[in-house]
């Protein structure tokens, strides 16, 4: 199935927001998040999600928040 970009620009959208609300509710912000403008612009397999710059502290909290994720 081809999408639009239309719907390939929503699907990529709805990504960034599921990944932003999962983030916070661990206590992580991450400002930059959000849709590859490049590749959003393209016709060819889904936008990329530009996971962005942070700063020490939220590297810090996202490694704590997937290291316990990971021993559970």
């Amino acid at each position: 199935m081809v999408l639009t970009p239309k719907e390939r620009t929503r699907a990529a959208e709805e990504a960034v927001h599921q990944l932003r609300e999962s983030l916070a509710g661990v206590g992580v912000v991450s400002p930059s998040l959000g849709v590859d403008g490049v590749s959003a612009a393209g016709t060819y397999g889904l936008p990329l999600v530009d996971l962005g710059r942070c700063n020490l502290d939220t590297a810090l909290r996202l490694a704590a928040v997937l290291h316990e994720r990971a021993r559970a």
